[in-house]
């Protein structure tokens, strides 16, 4: 009996622990605003749930790619699990970028390690082609609000699933029918 797919964490995003298998190679699907604490997310074609970098992975990220998050679209990063970070003083291991795509070579950024210390990263580049797009699973149907990202699953998908995704996209352009006379300045026109 396998009993791996009982150790999956209960968490709303990827976490260090989902990599202690080994790296893993996503593709960016769309990039979205978190909260205050965890301001940006990163949705993967090949993952349920988004990655929050951290802040200096977000340095490595505008570093290697530029500050505007829509042109990291289709973009690939391969992620490993550091067990290294620190936080708080103690290790408990985290989320790092080995690879980037779309970069020409080597990159070396400079990090703050600590407070007054800083240290050079390391990027290699990706060079492997993208995985193809699989059918996506029920909870990626359901948490997707991108039309576009929903319609290009259609050629990959059966048709009950076909169904469930027009459905959603469906659900995110239908807008409400506003009544004429709720025009600007409450006057009808």
């Amino acid at each position: 009996m396998d009993i791996s797919d009982t150790l999956a964490p209960t968490s709303d995003q990827l976490d260090a622990v989902d990599l202690l298998p080994g790296p893993r190679i996503f593709t960016i699907e769309r990039v979205t605003k978190g909260n205050a604490e965890q301001p940006v997310q990163i949705h993967f074609a090949e993952f349920p749930r988004p990655w929050r970098p951290g802040k200096s992975m977000r340095r490595i990220l505008v570093a290697c790619w530029g500050t505007d998050a829509s042109k990291y679209v289709g973009r690939r990063v391969t992620l490993f699990c550091d067990p290294e970070v620190k936080f708080g003083g103690d290790r408990v291991g985290g989320t790092r970028i080995s690879h980037l795509s779309h970069i020409d070579g080597p990159r070396d950024v400079p990090l703050l390690v600590t407070r007054g210390r800083s240290a050079m990263y390391h990027v290699e580049p990706l060079t492997e082609a993208p995985a193809p797009i699989t059918e996506p699973t029920p909870e990626q149907v359901a948490s997707c609000t991108d039309p576009d990202t929903l319609r290009s699953w259609l050629p990959v998908s059966r048709p009950v699933v076909q169904q469930r995704i027009n459905q959603r996209i469906a659900e995110l352009v239908d807008e409400p029918n506003i009544p004429a006379a709720a025009t600007p300045g409450g006057v009808d026109q």
